[in-house]
């Protein structure tokens, strides 16, 4: 499959908000992969504001980069609350700007870290992280591209709010960090059952969830209360 025929599936993806399981948590954890997958980067993660401009860990592309955007809220730090901050791009910058920031990162073996705006017009709602593992400056074409993907989704979480009955942004935002939660602990609960790593238990429910056409939150709770087997996840 060619880069554009993939990339053509992810905006068809991000554009479709009005499924009637969709799930917000599941939804940004499909950008931050797509992200990955398309742009020159090592890792991706998103932060997505509530209604007091405060920012909130939504989505990572695995355990260490949650880390260190976790890090970056505590510190106020880094590239992605300064985008939130200014609303425009904050790529190929020394990250000595922000030196606790900067000896986190290179401990998690990133070299270096990039950010763009979740933005409509004047409106910005968050920020996706961009980690390298590389040397260089990310070029002119993934910065776009990472933009486009990030406009993309806006606009399908705008709109999917907007449709649904204006919905709060402090409610969607509860809703996400609880399911959140609820996906931790099945996360956790499958690992435990079956041997398998964190990630690849939070593979398999994933890989199940969209398999069915179902939101990841829903398998999760079916995993805790004990309706879906473990040996269901390992099939697929």
């Amino acid at each position: 499959m060619t880069r554009e025929h993939r990339l053509t599936q992810i905006f068809i993806k991000l554009a479709d908000t009005l499924v009637a399981e969709f799930d917000l948590v599941d939804f940004l954890g499909m950008l931050a992969e797509a992200t990955v997958e398309l742009i020159d980067v090592q890792a991706a993660g998103l932060m997505l504001a509530d209604d007091n401009g405060v920012l909130h860990v939504m989505a990572s592309s695995d355990d260490q980069t949650e880390l260190l955007e976790l890090f970056e809220l505590q510190q106020n730090e880094g590239p992605c609350p300064e985008c939130f901050r200014t609303g425009v791009p904050v790529v190929n910058v020394d990250l000595q700007d922000w030196p606790q920031f900067a000896e986190a990162a290179a401990a998690g073996g990133f070299t270096s870290a990039h950010a763009v705006p979740l933005r409509l017009r004047g409106q910005v709602i968050g920020a996706v992280n961009l980690f390298r593992t590389s040397r260089g400056p990310l070029t002119g074409e993934d910065i776009a591209l990472a933009q486009a993907l990030a406009d993309m989704a806006t606009i399908g979480l705008l709109h999917e709010r907007e449709l649904r009955g204006r919905q709060e942004l402090a409610e969607q935002l509860q809703h996400a960090l609880n399911s959140r939660i609820v996906i931790e602990q099945a996360k956790g609960m499958l690992a435990e059952r079956t041997g398998l790593s964190l990630p690849d238990a939070f593979t398999a429910m994933r890989s199940y969830a969209r398999g069915r056409g179902c939101g990841l939150t829903a398998v999760a709770r079916s995993v805790l209360d004990g309706t879906l087997q473990s040996s269901a996840l390992l099939t697929r």
